[in-house]
C-alpha cells in the first residue's frame, strides 16, 4: 500500500507542477515575453492548454464568473493541495 500512496503522491505533485507552468506561462504570454508564433512554445501551451482546459472548465461551471479574471487555476491548485493533506494525514491507512 505505500506504493499506491507514493503513486498518488507523484501523480499530485505532478499536476500541481503542470498548473504552475500553465499559469507563469500565461503570465509570459500575456507580458510578451513569449510569443505565440514561435513554433516551441506554441506547442508546449497547446498542449499544457490540452491538458488542462477540462479540468478548468469543469471548475468554470461551478464557480461564478469574476470578470476578467480566471480563479480556476487557484481553485485547481487549492484542490490539490486538500487531497496532498489528506492523502498524507490518512498515510497510516496505507501501510
Amino acid at each position: 500500500m505505500t506504493s499506491l500512496f507514493q503513486i498518488l503522491m507523484l501523480l499530485l505533485n505532478i499536476v500541481w507542477f503542470i498548473v504552475i507552468a500553465h499559469v507563469i506561462m500565461s503570465w509570459l504570454i500575456n507580458f510578451q515575453v513569449l510569443n505565440l508564433r514561435q513554433p516551441l512554445v506554441a506547442q508546449i501551451w497547446d498542449g499544457l492548454n490540452r491538458i488542462l482546459e477540462p479540468v478548468y472548465s469543469r471548475v468554470r461551471n461551478v464557480i461564478p464568473p469574476m470578470g476578467g479574471l480566471d480563479l480556476a487555476p487557484l481553485i485547481v491548485l487549492i484542490a490539490v493541495a486538500v487531497a496532498r493533506i489528506v492523502l498524507t494525514n490518512n498515510a497510516a491507512a496505507f501501510y
